[in-house]
């Protein structure tokens, strides 16, 4: 795992964390219509809006918009069996970590303000990490995020979260449970501007 800055290789490790959970239960008879963890969208609708964020972050950095995010819209069609779903949660996943790859380190883009490529690999990150769990609990699956993935969203996103276990700050943070006696969240944010010093 990466220990600097957020890259191009953590989206890739995320992404294998999925593909490693979600990937061989596809076509063995796994309900992908069933709620994902909390969630009030389906499985299969908890993966496509994966494939929607990762897109959208993909683009954000390609066209660097300084004000808003870019006019499109992911449909991932009905029909779509899990395995399609994941292929195309797949190629977003690559795009993204194409374009950090590419992405040089001054370059900014809008999220709620002025926004780095590290910002926007750990965003990535988390949507797969977390949508991964909820998922992963709509399917009965056992699974929790790496804790080393899980620090470094923390690290990057959350830098004053309590101190904890990674995986459980992490879902802690974003409203997936208690921690140490504190209560479940009912709203979070990520730190995601960059700070001009």
């Amino acid at each position: 795992m990466n220990t600097g800055a957020m890259n191009g290789d953590d989206v890739r490790a995320a992404l294998g964390e999925l593909l490693h959970v979600l990937g061989p239960p596809t076509g063995d008879g796994h309900d992908w219509d069933a709620p994902a963890g909390s969630l009030e969208w389906s499985c299969r609708e908890t993966a496509a809006h994966i494939a929607h964020d990762l897109l959208a972050y993909a683009g954000q950095l390609a066209a660097r918009p300084a004000d808003g995010y870019l006019p499109l819209d992911l449909t991932v069609r009905p029909a779509a069996g899990p395995a399609e779903v994941l292929t195309v949660v797949t190629a977003c996943a690559q795009l993204l970590a194409t374009a950090l790859d590419a992405a040089p380190p001054d370059l900014r883009a809008w999220h709620f303000g002025p926004f780095d490529p590290p910002g926007f690999a750990a965003m990535g990150v988390s949507e797969i990490l977390l949508h991964t769990h909820d998922i992963a609990l709509g399917l009965g699956l056992p699974w929790r995020p790496p804790a080393g993935l899980s620090a470094a969203v923390l690290a990057r996103l959350a830098p004053d979260a309590p101190p904890g276990d990674p995986a459980d700050v992490l879902l802690w943070h974003t409203g997936r449970g208690e921690l140490n006696g504190r209560p479940r969240k009912v709203s979070w944010t990520w730190r995601t501007a960059v700070r001009a010093d």
